[in-house]
């Protein structure tokens, strides 16, 4: 097993794990990034529009971009996944990694995200890949000219509603409350897309299919129907925060599971930072620009650490 030293270990290749990369490359610190897929869920994402600078770009290019960025400054960003982290007999700590690697730092920025939350009815997991799907631009393209439903009334849902209009027949979305809390930008191209159905005030009871998905069955009648017919399920219900991994050593978290983190980034464990939208900052208000700027504050945090 390695057993190199860094200063800094950043875990996680979001945007606010890859923007305390940049800084910390800055500030001449030693440091690696580990993240499974670089990006982390904005790979996933149709289309960025509030990114200063930029009217639009896509979530794919904007992930290459912000990669090639950190590898600028001869970063490297290891694509592996955390198992588990130890605190060392010293002041630091010991990362091993599923490839049974061992990093070993003094100081490590916890910047994973979030995983998407289920919908948690009957067939959802038994359809899982036949139907079922957390992701429209992953997925999408195997669903042209047919009939797909989206889940959520978030700016992920509605946007990836538009996204699928562009593919698909047919999308109905489907939301529990009478008023979907998207940007208003995104509610008004939905309402005005042809190719969309918007049912309020509706939960998904069951997802129905043997081999792959057939239909839904709703807690309310639309045009007289409880079930509706459609071959494809995009679940995008919000995102729940990935933090088994520091909860195990101690790292406090609020009642809703995010971690608790000072102005600075920092946590209740010494040596240990948090950025993005796994954490109690920015009101948790989850987008980039938050994320990314937590990840900056964290490693100017780091950096001053680094310096005692």
């Amino acid at each position: 097993m390695s057993k190199k030293k860094y200063d800094l270990i950043i875990i996680g290749a979001g945007p606010a794990g890859m923007m305390a990369s940049i800084y910390a490359s800055r500030y001449g610190i030693k440091h690696l990034v580990i993240g499974g897929i670089p990006g982390g869920l904005v790979t996933q994402t149709h289309k960025i529009g509030n990114w200063l600078g930029t009217e639009s770009i896509s979530g794919m290019e904007f992930v290459q971009k912000a990669e090639q960025h950190v590898k600028s400054y001869q970063t490297e960003i290891l694509n592996n996944l955390v198992k588990k982290i130890k605190k060392d007999k010293s002041s630091g700590f010991e990362i091993f990694l599923e490839n049974q690697e061992k990093k070993e730092t003094k100081a490590i920025i916890f910047a994973v995200g979030t995983k998407h939350r289920c919908l948690e009815v009957p067939g959802e997991k038994e359809l899982l890949g036949k139907g079922v799907s957390y992701c429209a631009t992953c997925d999408g393209f195997f669903y042209r000219n047919k009939t797909v439903a989206v889940i959520g009334g978030s700016d992920s849902a509605v946007s990836a509603a538009l996204y699928l209009a562009d593919i698909v027949q047919e999308v109905y979305l489907i939301y529990r409350k009478e008023k979907l809390r998207a940007e208003n930008f995104w509610v008004e191209a939905a309402e005005k897309n042809p190719k969309i159905k918007i049912i309020y005030q509706t939960k998904v009871k069951k997802i129905i299919g043997e081999s792959k998905v057939e239909s839904l069955e709703l807690d309310n009648q639309f045009e007289n129907l409880t079930q509706i017919k459609v071959e494809g399920v995009f679940i995008e219900i919000g995102a729940v925060p990935a933090v088994e991994l520091v909860e195990e050593i101690g790292v406090e978290l609020d009642d809703e599971g995010y971690i608790k983190i000072n102005s600075d980034g920092s946590t209740n464990i010494s040596g240990i930072w948090s950025a993005g939208d796994i954490t109690t900052g920015s009101n948790k208000f989850k987008q980039i620009i938050t994320a990314s700027a937590e990840g900056a504050v964290a490693a100017q945090s780091v950096q001053k650490f680094l310096k005692k």
